[in-house]
């Protein structure tokens, strides 16, 4: 299936950027995780000697990825700085084109739409491998973990509860259902592939009504909470579905695309036992583990230095 996962979203082109920024900049502020580097995360400069830069985009989730990547690192007795809460992608490419950063947490379909919006995105497999060749000589993208942050239709916990819906039902357990639900989402949601079109000519559903929402936003979240929407589209690691006890639909034919977490590498600047350590942590990191962990951040307001060194340590990776 042709798929541009995320390709209209300006940061990852990353949804959930609004939603988290005051948790971003709260984090920041209390002194957390990468706080320790007092650099510019603008600056131009390499990182000094055998020093592994590990950036992060401007969104708690970013933030939280990068201190485990750098953890994991620090543990094989890698030296780590950290330039955290940089920006969009727009300018943490050309910083790891420079050699600024040598680490980035990266989302590989949204990568691809990026470098070609007109890649067809099939396979994790050949979205990484198309990736791979799009991306700067100088840069390359380590193992893919299960982990993906991406739209998905998701109920709320009493209509799931009605349609007996759990978390291994699957988007075309829909198709007697949704012509009793009201659909929410972006407005653009309305004419995507990636949305009601998709939807209909992939699963075959039609639904009661569509109220346009906001990009998996508050007006969204709030919206399926208090049923006046029964399904949405939300992110799949968004905390509200740990809060408010949605239950996220599968997606086996990949409609939404992908967006499984990776590692975006400077080439030249990690060792072997680096990309060793990184790849470990992608093996471990699935979709639960990093909605749990997002839970804990921006629900329990976690540091989140302290959630990914919890979290390496249980995964035997600390």
């Amino acid at each position: 299936m042709t798929t541009n996962a995320h390709s209209s979203r300006s940061l990852r082109n990353h949804p959930g950027a609004a939603a988290v920024a005051l948790a971003a900049a709260t984090v920041l502020l209390a002194g957390c995780s990468s706080s320790d580097d007092t650099s510019d995360p603008l600056a131009g400069d390499k990182a000094a000697g055998d020093t592994v830069v590990v950036g992060s985009n401007n969104f708690a989730e970013s933030i939280l990825i990068a201190d485990i990547y750098g953890e994991a690192l620090k543990a094989k007795g890698i030296k780590v700085s950290y330039k955290p809460n940089i920006g969009s992608r727009e300018t943490t490419y050309g910083l790891l084109k420079n050699g600024s950063i040598t680490v980035l947490p990266e989302y590989n379909g949204s990568l691809l739409a990026y470098l070609d919006a007109k890649a067809e995105q099939t396979s994790l497999a050949t979205v990484n491998a198309a990736a791979k060749a799009k991306l700067d000589s100088k840069l390359t993208l380590l193992e893919s973990s299960p982990a993906e942050d991406k739209d998905s239709v998701t109920v709320n916990a009493a209509t799931a509860k009605k349609y007996n819906l759990t978390a291994t039902s699957t988007l075309a357990d829909l198709k007697d259902i949704a012509p009793d639900l009201v659909l929410g989402g972006s407005p653009e949601f309305q004419t995507r592939q990636q949305g009601i079109l998709g939807l209909e000519s992939v699963y075959g559903l039609k639904f009661k009504s569509f109220k346009a929402l906001d990009a998996g936003g508050p007006l969204t979240q709030a919206a399926l909470k208090k049923n006046t929407v029964q399904a949405a589209d939300i992110f799949t690691t968004d905390p509200t579905i740990t809060k408010e006890k949605f239950v996220v639909l599968q997606d086996p034919e990949n409609l939404f695309g992908f967006a499984n977490v990776t590692p975006l590498v400077y080439k030249s600047g990690l060792s072997q036992e680096g990309i060793g350590a990184l790849n470990a942590v992608s093996a471990k990191l699935d979709t639960k583990a990093l909605l749990d962990l997002d839970s804990q951040v921006q629900l329990e307001s976690k540091d989140p230095l302290d959630v990914a060194k919890a979290w390496l340590k249980s995964a035997g990776l600390g």
